[in-house]
C-alpha cells in the first residue's frame, strides 16, 4: 500500500543510498509503499558528483550503476518546466536565504502538495522556521 502523499527526494538522500549499501535510505527507496519523485537537478548533481560517488562507495562504476538503475525504478522523474510559476516564486521565497539550489525540490513538493526527504537539517531547520513543514520523517532515520 502507497502512502497518499508524494515524496520528494533530494538529492543528498540518493547519494546517501548509493554511498551506504545498509543505508535507512536505500531501504525506504527500495519500497513499494511510497510514490518518490526526483527534479532534473538530481540527475545533474549526480552526474557532477559521478567521480566522488564512485570513489566514495568503494563501488566499480558499473556496480554502482546497477544500484543506480535500481534506485531509478522506484523514481520518477518530474520535469522541472511543469512546475507553476507561483510554486517556483513560494519556494524560492523559502529558500533564498539558505539554499536557493534546494529550490526546485521544494517548489516540487509544494506542486505535489507532498512531503520533502532531505539529510540536510540546516535546511529543513530553516524551512520549518519559515512556517514549511511538509517534511517526510521514518522512523528509522534520524530526524
Amino acid at each position: 500500500m502507497k502512502t497518499e502523499k508524494p515524496i520528494v527526494v533530494d538529492t543528498n538522500i540518493i547519494i546517501s543510498s548509493l554511498l551506504h549499501r545498509k543505508s535507512p535510505f536505500l531501504e525506504l527507496l527500495l519500497t513499494k509503499k511510497h510514490q518518490f519523485y526526483i527534479c532534473e537537478l538530481s540527475i545533474i548533481e549526480l552526474f557532477n558528483h559521478k567521480e566522488k560517488i564512485i570513489k566514495l562507495s568503494k563501488l566499480k562504476e558499473d556496480e554502482l550503476t546497477k544500484v543506480f538503475h535500481t534506485l531509478l525504478k522506484n523514481l520518477n522523474l518530474f520535469k522541472e518546466n511543469l512546475i507553476e510559476k507561483e510554486n517556483w516564486q513560494k519556494a524560492y521565497q523559502l529558500c533564498k536565504d539558505i539554499d536557493e539550489t534546494d529550490t526546485p525540490f521544494v517548489a516540487l513538493t509544494i506542486e505535489l502538495e507532498g512531503l520533502l526527504l532531505t539529510g540536510d537539517k540546516k535546511l529543513s531547520a530553516k524551512l520549518k522556521r519559515k512556517g514549511f513543514d511538509s517534511f517526510y520523517e521514518h522512523p528509522k532515520i534520524g530526524k
